[in-house]
């Protein structure tokens, strides 16, 4: 197919091609139409459902309701009772306002002073931020200090070596000498030098 025929599209001028499209959309249509109708069914039934569950929640919210009205009946004495002690207690509430209110008066006091206390809390922020700075550059310098410890502990592990081998090219010599050294030693034993 040309990039044309891809773009502008025609309709076929065989019969037996145009009467199989056209059976192929028809039951494309009534898949649709079938499954449209099955989804529509399992919703319908899904409502039902919901319906039902409603109906039996309402119901049981109905008999608590009618269980609480019931104890509710049950308590109007003692709700009686309360609400005159409620109402003796309204009476010292109201003398202790007064230290309600001076409580409030401070309070306002200390909030007025939270704008300093943000202030203060913003420097403190970028002092943090300053000392994290500082502490990083601390930890590098820290790693670069142990990275040549290490290169040093390396030089001196060679040193130690190298001296070993000194120590016993020493002992060689020592052992060469005092072998080298022995006639003249005997010779002396013989005739002493003053």
């Amino acid at each position: 197919m040309t990039e044309e025929e891809i773009q502008n599209p025609k309709a076929s001028d065989n019969e037996a091609v145009l009467q199989q499209q056209y059976l192929r959309a028809m039951g494309s249509f009534e898949g649709i139409i079938l499954s449209q109708m099955e989804v529509k069914n399992k919703l319908g039934d899904r409502l039902n459902y919901s319906i039902r569950a409603g109906l039996v929640i309402l119901s049981l919210v109905a008999l608590s309701i009618l269980v609480l009205l019931i104890m509710l009946s049950s308590q109007i004495n003692r709700i009686s009772d309360v609400v005159d002690d409620m109402n003796s207690h309204f009476t010292s509430v109201s003398s202790r306002m007064e230290d309600i209110k001076i409580s409030v008066v401070a309070m306002e006091t200390q909030v007025a002073l939270m704008a300093d206390i943000e202030q203060y809390t913003t420097i403190m922020n970028h002092e943090m931020h300053y000392i994290t700075t500082n502490t990083d550059a601390m930890e590098k310098s820290v790693a670069a200090i142990e990275e040549q410890f290490s290169d040093i502990r390396l030089q001196i592990k060679d040193i130690a070596t190298s001296i070993g081998f000194m120590d016993n090219e020493v002992k060689v010599i020592n052992y060469q000498m005092h072998r080298m050294a022995e006639p003249a030693r005997t010779l002396n034993k013989f005739f002493p030098i003053p």
